[in-house]
C-alpha cells in the first residue's frame, strides 16, 4: 500500500499543470545531462506558483531515488554555519538535490552561497532556490556561472492552463469565465477560486485580484467554520508567524488542538514549514484584515494571549534561541508605530552575531574609537576584560567582515566601586537607582551599554535590532533583574523614539568629547508582563481617522497600493485610494488622482532630502520596469540603497498627501 507521502505526491502531478519548459530542464538535470544546469533560481511575485513548482520538483527528486534536503529561507538562521549544518548532505552525499523556498526572507546568504558553499557541493548534486527577487547580477553575468546557473522569472498562466486547471479542479464550465477574469492567470488567484468554487465567485465583472475580491474568496474557502474552536485556531494562524499544534494547545488549552491543527493544514492557503503552518502572504494579510474587522475584540484578545504564550516562552526556551522568540513576539505587532521608530525590520543588513572573540577585540576597539572616540574605546577595553560575555560581534554574511558591535551588562549590586570610578555612564546608572529606589542584594541592573555600527552609527537598523530582541529575551528570563538601560549618543531623538516603553533619567554623562542619554525601566515596579501588557496597550490605541474615516494606516496603505497600479487605470480604479477625500467632488477621480500622484512625488524634489525619494519613486512606479530590482539598476544604484530611498519617498509622500486628506489641498 502506498505511504501517505506517496499518495499526496501523485495528487500534485495530477492536479499540476504547466510549467513545461521549467520541469524539462530539471528532468534533464536529474538524468544527468551535462549541459544541463547545476542551480536552478525560480523568482517572480507571490501567489505565482513558485512553492507549487519546487514541490513538484522535489517529488521528480524522489521518484529518481535522490537525497532531498528541503529548507525554508523564512526560517534558516543570519550563522551561514547553521545553513551549511541544515544543507550539509549537499557537500558530502553525492547526487542530493537542494531545494530552498521563499529565499527572499534569506537573501542575506547569496553572496556567501555563490562563493564559498556551492563551489563546495559534491558530485551530482543540484540547487533549486525560490524566491521573490531575482539574483544578484553579478551571478547571471558571471562568465563562470554562464552554464551552471539557469533563472527563471514565472509568468501568469496562459488562458489554455488555467482553463486546464479549472478543468482538472471540476469547476462548474459557467463559472469558469468569471473565475478567469478575476484570476488573470494568477496561479494563487485560480487555486483559491478553485476551492472555493462558486462561493468565491462573485457577480461582478472582476478582471484581477484586488484585496477586496481575496477577502471574499478566502471566507468562501473557509465557508461555515465548523465551531467557535475553529474560528479561535483562525486567529492565531492570522496572527502568529507560524503555528505548531504545541502554540495551539497553549493558545487554546481546552480545544482538541490535534483536530483543529489538522484542520487548519488542509486550508488551502496554509504552507507547512518545520516550525508550525505559514499562510501564504496574500492570505494572510486578508485574513488577519478580515477577522480584525470583523471581530475587532476577540482578534485583539487573541493578540494579547499569543503575547502571553510568547513571553512564556522566552522565559523557558533556551538561550540561544530566546531572541527568536522575541522577534516572533516583536512580528505580532510590527505595524505599530511605537516598534516602527525603534525597529527596521530590514533584511538588507546581512549581518549576523557571535560572541566576541579575543581576535575580534582589536577590530572592536577600533570601531569604538571611530565613532565614539579614545576615551569610550577605553571603556570598551575595560569591559571587554571584565564582561566579554555582554558582547555581540556582527559579521557581514557574505565576507564575514566585522561591522558592528553591542554590548549588554549585567552588574550585581552593590554596585562595585572600581566600576563606578571608571564609567561615568555605569556611575550614573547606579546613581540613577540610589536616588529613586535602590537595589537590593541579590538583585542586579542590566545596561545595554554600547551599541556601535560605524556606517550606521545608532539609527535604526538590523543590528539594533537583534540587539534589542537579545535584551528584551535577557530580561524576560532574567531573575533578579531590578532595572534595565539603554544608552543613546542622541539622547533627545532616540528620547522620542523610546516614548511610552522607556523612561529618561534625565542624566547625560559625559565620556571624552561626547555626552550620553541614559533611558531606564525599573522591573521591580513594571514587571515584564505588565510592561509588555502597557506597550500592547499604548500601540493598540488608534489614531484618530481621517474626514473620509480612514485611519492614518489605512491611508497609508492605500496610497501605496495606488501606486503599485498606477500604470494600470482599470486596476487603479478598484483603489481604496478612490474612497477617500481626495477623490470627493472629481470629474474623473482615476485620471485626477493618478495626476495627482505624479505631481506629489515630483513635488518631493522641493524638499532637502527629496531628489532621491523622488528618482526612487518615478523609476520604481512611473517608468515601466519590470520590477523594483530593474528600477534600481536603471538608477545605477545598490538595491539596497535603492529601498531606503524608496522608504524615505513613501514615508514624505504619505505625509504629504495626508495634510490634503486632512485639510484639502494647498
Amino acid at each position: 500500500m502506498a505511504s501517505v507521502g506517496e499518495r499526496l505526491s501523485r495528487a500534485r502531478i495530477r492536479s499540476f499543470v504547466g510549467r513545461d519548459e521549467e520541469l524539462g530542464r530539471f528532468e534533464r538535470a536529474l538524468a544527468g545531462d551535462p549541459r544541463a544546469p547545476f542551480a536552478f533560481y525560480v523568482c517572480g511575485p507571490g501567489g505565482i506558483g513558485k512553492s507549487t513548482l519546487l514541490r513538484c520538483m522535489a517529488d521528480r527528486a524522489r521518484a529518481a531515488g535522490r537525497t532531498l534536503v528541503e529548507l525554508d529561507g523564512r526560517f534558516v538562521s543570519r550563522d551561514p554555519a547553521d545553513f551549511e549544518r541544515a544543507a550539509g548532505p549537499l557537500l558530502d552525499v553525492p547526487g542530493t538535490v537542494l531545494f530552498v523556498d521563499s529565499f527572499e526572507h534569506s537573501q542575506w546568504l547569496e553572496s556567501w552561497l555563490w562563493q564559498h558553499f556551492l563551489p563546495r557541493a559534491a558530485d551530482g548534486t543540484l540547487v533549486v532556490l525560490g524566491g521573490r527577487l531575482t539574483p544578484q547580477p553579478q551571478w547571471t553575468t558571471d562568465p563562470a556561472w554562464a552554464g551552471l546557473l539557469h533563472v527563471t522569472e514565472l509568468q501568469p498562466f496562459s488562458e489554455e492552463q488555467a482553463r486546464s486547471l479549472l478543468a482538472a479542479a471540476r469547476i462548474r464550465p459557467e463559472l469558469r469565465d468569471r473565475v478567469l477574469r478575476f484570476a488573470a492567470g494568477n496561479p494563487l488567484a485560480l487555486s483559491l477560486a478553485a476551492a472555493a468554487g462558486s462561493a468565491g465567485c462573485g457577480s461582478e465583472e472582476i478582471w484581477a485580484p484586488s484585496a477586496d475580491v481575496l477577502r471574499t474568496l478566502l471566507a468562501g474557502l473557509v465557508g461555515d467554520v465548523p465551531s467557535a474552536a475553529h474560528r479561535r485556531a483562525l486567529e492565531v494562524a492570522a496572527q502568529a508567524h507560524s503555528t505548531s499544534e504545541e502554540l495551539l494547545a497553549s493558545v487554546l488549552p481546552d480545544e482538541d488542538a490535534h483536530l483543529l491543527f489538522s484542520w487548519l493544514r488542509d486550508l488551502p492557503f496554509m504552507e507547512s514549514t518545520h516550525r508550525g503552518l505559514h499562510p501564504h502572504d496574500a492570505a494572510r494579510e486578508t485574513l488577519a484584515a478580515d477577522l480584525r474587522w470583523r471581530a475587532p475584540h476577540a482578534f485583539a484578545a487573541m493578540r494579547q494571549r499569543l503575547a502571553e504564550e510568547y513571553l512564556r516562552l522566552l522565559r523557558e526556551a533556551p538561550e540561544e534561541r530566546g531572541w527568536i522568540v522575541t522577534d516572533e513576539l516583536f512580528y505580532l505587532f510590527r505595524e505599530r508605530e511605537i516598534l516602527a521608530r525603534v525597529r527596521t525590520w530590514s533584511r538588507e543588513d546581512e549581518v549576523h552575531d557571535r560572541p566576541l572573540h579575543p581576535d575580534d577585540l582589536d577590530t572592536v576597539l577600533g570601531m569604538a574609537e571611530e565613532t565614539e572616540g579614545p576615551a569610550s574605546a577605553e571603556l570598551v577595553r575595560y569591559w571587554a576584560e571584565r564582561q566579554p560575555q555582554a558582547f555581540s560581534v556582527y559579521r557581514l554574511v557574505g565576507t564575514g567582515r566585522i561591522v558592528a558591535f553591542t554590548t549588554r551588562l549585567a552588574l550585581p549590586a552593590p554596585a562595585d566601586p572600581q566600576d563606578l570610578a571608571t564609567d561615568p555612564v555605569v556611575a550614573a546608572a547606579w546613581a540613577h537607582t540610589e536616588a529613586t529606589a535602590p537595589v537590593s542584594p541579590g538583585e542586579h541592573i542590566g545596561i545595554s551599554r554600547f551599541s556601535v555600527y560605524p556606517e550606521r552609527y545608532q539609527v535604526p537598523s538590523r543590528v539594533i535590532d537583534l540587539s534589542s530582541s537579545r535584551a528584551q529575551a535577557e530580561a524576560a528570563r532574567a531573575r533578579g533583574r531590578a532595572y534595565g538601560f539603554a544608552v543613546w549618543r542622541d539622547a533627545e531623538t532616540w528620547g522620542e523614539r523610546v516614548k511610552g516603553t522607556l523612561s529618561d533619567t534625565g542624566a547625560r554623562p559625559r565620556v571624552g568629547a561626547h555626552s550620553y542619554g541614559l533611558f531606564f525601566v525599573d522591573w521591580r515596579q513594571l514587571p515584564v508582563e505588565a510592561w509588555l501588557g502597557r506597550f500592547i496597550s499604548a500601540s493598540e490605541v488608534p489614531a484618530p481617522p481621517g474626514p473620509s474615516g480612514f485611519s492614518r494606516t489605512a491611508f497609508d496603505q492605500a496610497v501605496r497600493e495606488a501606486l503599485t497600479h498606477w500604470r494600470d487605470p482599470a486596476a487603479f480604479a478598484a483603489c481604496a485610494l478612490t474612497r477617500t477625500r481626495l477623490a470627493a467632488d472629481l470629474a474623473d477621480p482615476v485620471q485626477e488622482l493618478r495626476d495627482l500622484l505624479r505631481r506629489s512625488v515630483d513635488d518631493l524634489a522641493d524638499e532637502p532630502r527629496g531628489v532621491r525619494a523622488r528618482d526612487a519613486l518615478t523609476a520604481g512606479y512611473f517608468s515601466g520596469a519590470p520590477t523594483q530590482e530593474a528600477a534600481a539598476r536603471r538608477l545605477s544604484l545598490p538595491y539596497g540603497t535603492y529601498r531606503r530611498h524608496v522608504r524615505q519617498g513613501l514615508d514624505l509622500l504619505c505625509e504629504a498627501l495626508w495634510q490634503q486628506e486632512l485639510h484639502g489641498p494647498r
